[in-house]
């Protein structure tokens, strides 16, 4: 990867109040951790520092940090040639520190770090809170008791970031306004037509079905988070409640039935099909339906109209080329094996589960 952090042998590191460096990995890990150290001494004063690694597939490296008594987390863009505006670790930490100013549920940011010589690429570090986190929609390690309140705590949560006026915290230039919709359909539409892969009819289908059904721009816009989902919210650890929103890395200026149609995803995609809760026994695993979960949403929105099937055919539809893209890295030798086995089968997946919305009434 270039840079050390993210190399496949880094296991952790720490050092003891003495500033003794022992950790397993090569030594390009341990100069770019002696610089990480040295930098935090600077910024926070000297002390013993841990990291290690966090799992989940970030496409942004992530690990936990602990220097003294301050316990943190770092992101930060990977090595190597990434395309212009991706793995955009500022406007994560310009979003953070916006939010602020709300009562979003969201990490607080403390610093961004633009010097590629402390890790390799840019960084910035937030607070590290103390939460759950599920990463299947059917919630299974979860009480029954607590399924539904969960999945409302996450409407609750989305509700009360597209309540925010971006301007009024300084995000008014955080994205292009207006047109959202269109503007999206252009670009995943552009990326599936350049793929190299061979066309998915049903997708072909879903796409010109959402091209002659676009809505009319409404004007709302609001801070649209692009990933909003179960596996990206933090829990508090014994009560249903969201404490924190993470992985802000696709945020923009958007339109919030965006991130609400994109949190139906669940209902239509089987377990097999990136965790989704299709097909399962909502009522025995006390899950709640789509219905109920939207109209949690809309009980504590601000002034929005009202989810329609496009929407949630375009967050299958835009999902589906998302696996496109993964695909094709995947033949081009740039991902891993495992995504190179699931991804060309989940994009078919999503665009037949996007012409099924299409089917029903």
């Amino acid at each position: 990867m270039g840079n050390g952090l993210s190399d496949a042998g880094y296991e952790q590191a720490d050092c003891d109040r003495e500033g003794k460096v022992t950790m397993a990995g090569s030594g390009r890990v341990e100069a770019s951790f002696l610089a990480l150290h040295a930098f935090l001494d600077r910024e926070f004063g000297r002390a013993a520092l841990a990291m290690e690694p966090v799992a989940g597939g970030q496409s942004n490296p992530t690990f936990f940090v602990t220097h003294g008594h301050r316990r943190m987390v770092l992101r930060k863009k990977p090595g190597g040639d990434i395309l212009p505006g991706a793995h955009a670790v500022e406007r994560e930490y310009r979003v953070l520190r916006a939010l602020e100013q709300t009562d979003v549920p969201a990490p607080r940011a403390i610093l961004l770090c633009e010097d590629i010589s402390v890790v390799g690429t840019p960084f910035y570090l937030m607070e590290r809170l103390d939460g759950r986190v599920f990463r299947t929609c059917s919630l299974d390690d979860a009480a029954p008791a607590e399924r539904r309140p969960l999945y409302f705590a996450m409407a609750d949560a989305m509700a009360r970031l597209h309540a925010v006026d971006p301007v009024a915290i300084g995000l008014g230039d955080y994205g292009k306004p207006g047109n959202y919709f269109a503007r999206q359909m252009a670009r995943w539409t552009r990326q599936y037509e350049e793929s190299p892969s061979a066309r998915i009819p049903a997708l072909d289908r879903v796409i010109a079905w959402l091209r002659a059904n676009q809505p009319q721009d409404d004007g709302r816009i609001a801070i649209a988070h692009g990933d909003f989902r179960l596996g990206n919210m933090l829990f508090h650890p014994t009560r249903p409640e969201v404490i924190a929103v993470l992985d802000w890395e696709l945020s923009t200026l958007g339109h919030p039935l965006a991130d609400l149609g994109f949190c139906c995803i669940p209902w239509h995609t089987e377990p097999r099909e990136y965790g989704g809760i299709a097909g399962l026994d909502h009522v025995a695993r006390a899950l709640p339906s789509q219905q109920e979960f939207v109209v949690r949403y809309y009980a504590s929105a601000a002034a929005t109209p009202q989810l329609t099937r496009f929407h949630i055919d375009f967050a299958l539809f835009r999902f589906s080329v998302i696996f496109v893209g993964i695909a094709d890295r995947a033949k081009a030798g740039n991902a891993t094996s495992a995504e190179a086995e699931r991804a060309g089968p989940l994009a078919k997946r999503f665009a037949i589960r996007a012409e099924e919305v299409l089917s029903r009434a």
